[in-house]
Order: C-alpha cells, then structure tokens, then sequence
C-alpha cells in the first residue's frame, strides 16, 4: 500500500483554472477532499491533514509518478509512506525521507499525552518506544498507544471514517453586489459551475438536469410584479436537461446564457443556487487513433441544445417514426426535447425505410422517360423495389404509390 499524506495551505493556487479555489467548498480540507475523491475513494481526515491510499488507483492514471503529478500540490506540505501513520508522521516531522525507527514520538498523536513520561523512560523516537516491553506500555500508556503503533508499522489496518461526496450537489452563492440583470449571473454561474464539475468528477458522473435558483431582494420583489419564470415568492429558477450526461461546463454555461437573455427580473438578487436534479454514471469512451476519426467541435446534441435554448423549444423539430407502411404517414415531425434523440432512419422498423425520403411534394412531379430510364437531370437508378403500395382508406385518406 501506498499513503499521501496532504496538509492543505488556504492560500494554495488552484492545479486548474477551472477549479478555481472560490469555486470549491469554503473549508480548505473539504476543498482538497473533493479534488481527491477523483483520483481514489480512500480520503480521510486526520486532525489538520489528509491521507489517502492511492496503490489501487496507479495503473488508472499511468503509473504512480503520473498520479503523483496530479495530485501533489507545489504548496502544499505532503509525505508519503508505506502506512497512513508513517505519512502523516514525516508530515508533521518535516522529515519526508525519515526513516520509521527514527521519527520523533512528537509525531506519533497517540503518544502526545505521555511524552513527559517516555522523555523520563528515555523514549524519544518511535523505535526507542517500540521496544519495550508491550504488556508494559499497556497497563502504563494504554491500548491505544500499541494499537497506534501496530498501524504505523503496518502490523494492523489502518480504519477510518472516510470522506464521501453528498449525493446531490446543492451549492449557494451570495453574490459580492446585487445584480439586477439575468445576464449579470456569469460570474457567479462559472464558479457555481467550477464546483459543480469537482463534484462531478469525484463521482464519475455527467449531469441531465440542472436548476438554477436566484432569491430576489424581498425589500423590493414584493411590490413588483412577479413574472412566469418565479413561484409566486421572491425566488427565480431554470431548469436546464441535456441530452447525454455531461462534464463540459463550457456548453452548460452557453446554454444557461442563452435561456437567461429570455429571463427578466423584476427585482435585484442577491443569492444563486446550483443543484443537481439528475445525474448518471459516465461510462468509458474508446476514441480512434487516426486523427481523421478523431471529433471536433460540438456534438449533434450540443447544438440542438444550444439552438433550442436560442430560438425556442418549438422551433426545433424531429422526427417520430410512426407504424404505417405509407410514405405520407410512416414519420410526423415533432418539437425535440433534450432528454429525446433524435431519431434516424435506421430506427424505422419499416422494410427499406431508410431509401425513403424525409419529405414528399404535394403534388407526384412526373418524370421524362428516356429508353424506359426516368430522368431527372440525369438518368435516376432504381435502388427498391418494384413496389406498390395502397392503403389509408380505412382513415378516409387514401393513398397510392407505385415504383416501377
């Protein structure tokens, strides 16, 4: 096993800019916590330190020197060792390359209490005290000085209550001055957004649904008129779905930008609230390695996110595949919504549906015939059929098409 030992410095640079330190939690130790829980589940806090055991997580981030890359931090203090104890032991020792047997008993937490006794027995390193005798030390010091040192040698399991994510990211922002247009919350959604993707990242998850939540100024939204987007109270919110889960924060944040433009407030806000309403597990992705086969851009459902949130839900349609054999009633276009794909012609369960055109004209264009060859700027090649299809008359709308 192998154990980092961390001591968080409030003043330590971010690794990330996007993780920028005021976008995650207040407290120092449960900012590094969350950073840490994407590299491995064992987190735990120590008094004023962290210690974490990462040799299960090694071969995920190619090799212990890259893991270590990720997580150390410039400036902040960190040692490491075989057990928990030992770590923790160089940590506060300022000795990172100290051998066990002579790290000083200051540096053992359990043996704090009884260091003016030990400095009498002339104990003063964590071997000097190992050494005596164990019956001793325990009707003398306590079991919990041995069980203390079984751990640092490695002799017991190190147990503690380890560092776990809320299951629902719900997170508050008071805004440094009240803001009194939508488009003015940009500042205050990237930090927002930033924490959200620490979260995020721990849990191994992409984000469907979304709410943004604003509180109003009550001195003055209770004698304005309240518009469609509030509850009747001093409160606004936006819920925002995607078609697939997501980690790019860049594309919420356009998507919560061009819904906000639409949004009027009828009060300065002082307050915003992110909060996750659905969340699902990211699976692996396997990209080629030809450059050719390699996506840039946005994705399919990116821009008819982006294109919905611009124009309006309605003015984005596609299509619904529909059981009927006729070409006028095999498909209808229907408004898309962001937790609906769009379907293709592939998922038609018609035969040969997908040589069928999206559209039909009003009225049949009859074609030039030339040597039994229809033309139409250039001779057409024939990819189904011969093929006659009637029907619709049980509707009263009957349809015939012949293909020849």
């Amino acid at each position: 096993m192998h154990w980092i030992a961390l001591q968080p410095a409030s003043d330590a640079a971010p690794p990330e800019p996007a993780l920028a330190a005021a976008a995650l939690p207040a407290d120092p130790h449960t900012a590094l916590a969350w950073r840490l829980l994407q590299f491995t589940p064992m987190v735990a806090r120590v008094h004023d330190a962290l210690v974490l055991e990462v040799s299960g997580s090694e071969r995920l981030f190619g090799g212990r020197a890259a893991l270590l890359g990720l997580i150390l931090q410039p400036d902040a203090a960190h040692a490491q060792g075989a057990t928990s104890l030992l770590a923790l032991g160089r940590l506060w020792s300022g000795a990172a390359d100290a051998l066990i047997d002579a790290l000083p008993l200051q540096s053992l937490r359990a043996a704090q209490p009884h260091l003016p006794t030990l400095a009498r027995l002339g104990c003063a390193t964590w071997g000097q005290l190992r050494t005596l005798p164990r019956g001793g030390v325990a009707r003398r010091f306590g079991a919990d000085l041995l069980a203390a040192l079984d751990r640092a040698y490695g002799d017991a399991p190190d147990v503690y209550p380890w560092c776990s994510l809320p299951e629902v990211f719900d997170a508050p922002l008071e805004l440094s001055a009240s803001v009194e247009s939508a488009s003015a919350f940009l500042f205050g959604l990237r930090r927002l957004l930033a924490q959200l993707l620490v979260w995020l990242r721990a849990r191994q998850h992409g984000v469907l649904a979304l709410q943004l939540l604003w509180e109003l100024d009550a001195r003055r939204s209770n004698a304005l008129h309240v518009d469609a987007h509030h509850d009747g109270g001093p409160q606004g919110r936006l819920v925002l779905r995607t078609a697939h889960p997501t980690q790019d924060m860049q594309h919420l944040q356009r998507l919560f930008m061009e819904q906000l433009a639409h949004v009027h407030l009828p009060a300065p806000v002082l307050y915003l609230r992110l909060r996750t309403l659905q969340t699902q597990a990211l699976g692996g992705e396997s990209l080629s390695l030809l450059p050719q086969d390699l996506r840039h851009g946005d994705s399919l459902h990116q821009t008819l996110e982006r294109l919905a949130a611009r124009l309006g839900a309605d003015q984005v349609q596609c299509v619904q595949a529909q059981a009927d054999h006729t070409p006028e009633n095999m498909q209808r276009w229907q408004t898309w919504q962001a937790s609906r794909v769009p379907q293709t012609t592939a998922d038609f369960a018609h035969a040969n549906a997908a040589l069928y055109p999206t559209w039909l004209l009003p009225k049949p264009l009859k074609l030039v015939v030339h040597q039994q060859d229809p033309q139409y700027y250039g001779p057409l090649t024939l990819l189904v059929g011969p093929q006659r299809l009637e029907g619709g008359w049980l509707q009263g709308q009957p349809a015939l098409r012949a293909i020849k």
